[in-house]
């Protein structure tokens, strides 16, 4: 029987700098294929890793021994809560002298701001040096959105793209099969069957989808992507107020009010998943890493029943929203080439492969998530992997690259909140639009 990737020992691990045969160890394509690299070169140094406190900090750091068996580096890590690291790190970076060398960065809020500070070193030079890169890491091998996160406007590989959250649709298929409905492959059809799904009276809901402030802003921005648009265009204009960004809040509006429960308002992600989990709710639009839950038996009365599905296409483009962090060198670092392989590490096909079993992220390498054995030792639906694959295909940033996300997320999301109440599409857009402005101007000259 082919060993599990958690059992794995320090000699398995080690062996694959040697560039023995996979089957020497039983997990195919898995195999980091490390023989190449001259892993050993800079043994002895010291690194500090900052790590944003989750499950992809939690697995990095239970196997940061065998980083440091392959390679002589020795890793001083921490994990910090996500708001108290950003600061951390904020503090540090602008001292000029940071305490760590590889900074662990959440792309949708940090990534403008990094960028414009100069606070990450160009790691491009290190991917095409043999010694340094194993031949298995491409760029080709990361989603179009990963390499739209990783480097900035001038080409330069900043980073490495970790852990991906691609937006999809789950779907009720007892609810759909009783009204004998399809899975919608139009936004158009997503509202017609929402509605069709709509029973106040026997507490069953077409629609389920964030409506709280500020964390509502990446449902609609979901549909503004079907709409062909960006919230900030490529050459810095806010799209906010133009006609389809009116019509997908439109869209917004129709069906958090015709076919959603009562007190969506209120709603972030936790309340709509528990809404799912009870089995009234036909389509649920969210992030691939809320899956989980759904199929444990201990949680959820839709196990077995869940469908997974891509996005539906939009009037003029199909498009998944993507969001997900990345790991990088700090440009203060004495030790980059250390650096360098010790991210290189974290997100390898081994250590992706561990991450994306355990159910703590899902990798942005779509070698694998493709990759046969690997699919093997997934616990979830092969449905599920199915469409977070074909997500990549189609993955468009799910938030505007500007300093002050958290402001366009607030002023954008009272606005969409405010169509919940009644509140006409496009005034609410404009009005949103033009407070946001001088926000995004002033954080540009800066």
């Amino acid at each position: 029987m082919a060993k599990t990737l958690n059992a794995l020992t320090r000699r398995t691990f080690l062996a694959s700098t040697a560039a023995v045969t996979a089957a020497a160890y039983g997990f195919g394509g898995i195999r980091p294929a490390f023989a190449d690299v001259n892993w050993k070169k800079y043994a002895g140094t010291k690194i500090g890793v900052n790590l944003i406190k989750s499950p992809r900090g939690d697995t990095l750091q239970k196997y940061e021994k065998e980083f440091t068996d392959l390679t002589g580096i020795e890793v001083s890590s921490e994990q910090i809560p996500e708001q108290q690291q950003r600061q951390k790190a904020v503090i540090e970076l602008n001292s000029g002298s940071p305490s760590f060398d590889v900074i662990h960065i959440s792309y949708h809020v940090q990534k403008r701001q990094f960028e414009k500070a100069g606070w990450l070193a160009d790691i491009g030079p290190f991917m095409k040096n043999p010694e340094l890169t194993d031949a298995s890491l491409t760029e080709s091998d990361f989603s179009q959105a990963g390499l739209l996160y990783a480097k900035n406007p001038q080409g330069q590989m900043l980073s490495l793209p970790f852990s991906v959250d691609y937006w999809m649709l789950y779907w009720n298929k007892d609810l759909f099969a009783k009204k004998g409905l399809a899975y919608p492959q139009t936004f158009d059809d997503m509202v017609k069957v929402a509605e069709a799904l709509t029973d106040p009276k026997a507490g069953t809901y077409g629609f389920v989808a964030r409506g709280l402030k500020n964390a509502n802003v990446p449902v609609w921005t979901s549909f503004l992507l079907g709409y062909g648009v960006d919230p900030v265009d490529a050459n810095g204009n806010l799209m906010t107020d133009s006609p389809e960004a009116i019509e997908a809040a439109r869209l917004y509006q129709r069906l958090l009010t015709k076919a959603a429960p009562q007190g969506v308002a209120g709603f972030n992600w936790s309340e709509c998943q528990s809404a799912f989990l009870q089995g009234k709710i036909g389509m649920w639009l969210d992030g691939v890493g809320f899956a989980p839950p759904l199929e444990d038996p201990e949680k959820s009365r839709v196990v077995g029943k869940v469908g997974y599905g891509v996005m539906p296409r939009g009037p003029k483009a199909h498009a998944s929203a993507t969001f997900g962090d990345g790991i990088g060198v700090t440009s203060a670092s004495k030790n980059k080439e250390a650096a360098y392989l010790y991210c290189q590490w974290a997100i390898s096909k081994l250590m992706g492969a561990r991450l994306l079993q355990a159910g703590g992220g899902v990798p942005f390498r779509q070698s694998i998530l493709s990759d046969p054995e690997v699919r093997k030792g997934v616990k979830m639906p092969a449905e599920w992997l199915d469409a977070v694959v074909e997500s990549g295909k189609i993955s468009k940033l799910g938030l505007p690259v500007v300093q002050p996300v958290t402001e366009f997320r607030d002023i954008i999301g009272i606005g969409l909140t405010n169509l919940l109440a009644g509140g006409d599409p496009a005034a609410e857009m404009k009005k949103a639009t033009e407070q946001f402005r001088p926000i995004l101007e002033r954080s540009e000259k800066a």
